[in-house]
Order: structure tokens, then sequence, then C-alpha cells
């Protein structure tokens, strides 16, 4: 029943998504090793060289279950592209969240992160986290908005959540973020 921050980046901060199919692809892998037996998604954000979940764990298999789906990943892109080698930057990185109050913040975060990487002007406009979801422009399966919604009220309400954010606001989940 534990909330954690997942997070893994390329080998040498180098690209772990080439394409859109990628980026998909590792979706569809979360959904097959990950979830729903392992751990329901909250939140995500997938980067050009990295990622972010906001997962809540199901079982005690949750570590497992995402070195299984880092090997697959990895062996379906270094076959796709010719590669060999490893793909990540050694295994992934896990926080605990242990307030319901970083789980907000967290996530607001995650669906901000395209916008500080200079990739969109809009959160709404990276198609490869769970904001749109958020704000009921996708309805998709993958991510579980409810806890993050509740808190707010109302999808509306979490928009201007998000577009309220100052950089001040880092300092609340500063100990739940990785360096990069």
């Amino acid at each position: 029943g534990n909330y954690y921050h997942l997070y893994n980046r390329g080998h040498n901060r180098m690209h772990i998504f080439f394409d859109e199919e990628n980026y998909l692809f590792f979706l569809r892998r979360l959904r097959r090793y990950l979830v729903p037996e392992n751990a329901r998604l909250i939140a995500y954000v997938l980067m050009p060289n990295h990622y972010h979940l906001l997962v809540q764990a199901i079982t005690d298999d949750l570590s497992h279950a995402m070195q299984l789906f880092s090997i697959s990943y990895t062996k379906a892109i270094n076959k796709r592209f010719g590669r060999t080698g490893a793909l990540f930057q050694g295994a992934f990185k896990a926080k605990m969240v242990d307030r319901d109050e970083y789980l907000l913040h967290l996530s607001r975060y995650l669906h901000l992160n395209p916008v500080r990487a200079g990739l969109v002007q809009c959160p709404e406009d990276w198609a490869y986290s769970s904001y749109r979801e958020y704000i009921g422009l996708r309805k998709g399966t993958l991510p579980q908005p409810g806890i993050i919604l509740e808190q707010v009220g109302s999808p509306a309400a979490y928009r201007a959540f998000v577009e309220a954010y100052t950089a001040a606001d880092r300092q609340i989940i500063a100990s739940l973020l990785f360096e990069e």
C-alpha cells in the first residue's frame, strides 16, 4: 500500500525513447509487468532520456517486477535498434512517498517536467504523461488519478493547481526528487 516515486534515466543520460512507438511500447510493458498485479500507476511522465512513475505498491514484489520490466524494455530496444549493452543508468531508483500532500505536489512536478525541459509550452501538449487523464482530455486506463483528484476536487481544480506552480513549491517535495 505504500506510494513510491520511481525513476530511471538513460545510460550516460542518453535517450531511452527514440520514436513514438518506443513510448507506447514502454507503457504496454508497464501494463504487462507492473499494473495492476504489482502496483497502481498514479501518475507518470516519459521524457526522451528518463522516466518518472508515481505508484502505489500492491505486492512486496514491486522491485522484482520493475527489474523484469526494465530488462524486457532494454532487450526490445536493443533488438529493434541493433544495440547492445545497458540502456538505463543502473537499477531504477525508488523513494517512498509518506504523506498524501506529497502525492499531490509530486504529481504536479512530474506533469510539469516536459515544460521545464522546454519540450512543450503546456503540460497537456506532452502526449507521454498522465496529465491528459488528470484534466479529462484523454480517457486512458493505465493511470489512476483518483487519489490526487480527490485532494483538489476536480480536473479543472487540478489544472489550476498545476498552473499555479512556483519554483518555491519544489522545496515541498525536495526529499522525493532525484538529482538530474
